[in-house]
């Protein structure tokens, strides 16, 4: 009788654990894998007083018009140019090519970097650097800009989902060496797309 209480109090312990968990926020996958990035102590930029209550990052509800296909135009003989950061730091990058896109009906052209360091790292060897600013920073977004993770094509187009720009490291943690973003890297237009400002 006792290992049937036993086993009772086993079974109603691992229930109440699991009701416990709370479950990762976010309306597509990539909201997700970025809100249980920002959980994990192992990769999160959060401070440990930031992410002991972190709920979850402030997404734009996702938006298939914020999805546009760019055209490519590669800029092989272009010289490494020394990237300012917000610190000390200095980033040596590449303009890769140029980005030709339409968004909301208005077309635009945006610079995509590559950096010396890190294409020779293990999987970042057709990485793209995507920096921007647009009109929602300093108000709805992180006042710095934004950037947007990409790889290099096998063709000219490359497709640019805003909804999966991101804050830079230095949003969350001073401690964080972060490229600034380029001034021709403006958009005027309100992107509203992506991570929103983090509140603290």
């Amino acid at each position: 009788m006792n290992r049937l209480y036993i086993l009772i109090f086993i079974c109603c312990s691992i229930l109440s654990c699991e009701a416990q968990k709370t479950p990762v926020l976010g309306e597509t996958d990539w909201q997700k894998e970025q809100n249980a990035q920002f959980k994990d102590a192992s990769k999160s930029p959060l401070k440990d007083k930031d992410r002991k209550v972190f709920k979850g990052l402030d997404f734009f509800a996702f938006d298939s018009t914020y999805v546009v296909d760019a055209d490519l135009k590669r800029t092989p003989n272009s010289e490494w140019f020394k990237m300012k950061t917000t610190t000390s730091r200095e980033s040596e990058e590449r303009i890769f090519g140029v980005l030709t896109f339409q968004l909301k009906g208005k077309t635009y052209n945006l610079n995509v970097y590559q950096g010396k360091e890190l294409m020779n790292e293990d999987g970042f060897k057709d990485y793209l650097f995507l920096p921007f600013m647009d009109d929602t920073n300093g108000e709805q977004t992180y006042a710095g800009g934004r950037y947007i993770d990409l790889r290099i094509p096998e063709g000219n187009t490359l497709k640019i989902d805003f909804n999966k720009a991101y804050n830079p490291y230095c949003a969350y943690n001073e401690k964080y060496s972060c490229p600034i973003v380029p001034r021709e890297n403006y958009l005027d237009v309100a992107v509203k797309a992506g991570v929103k400002v983090f509140k603290k």
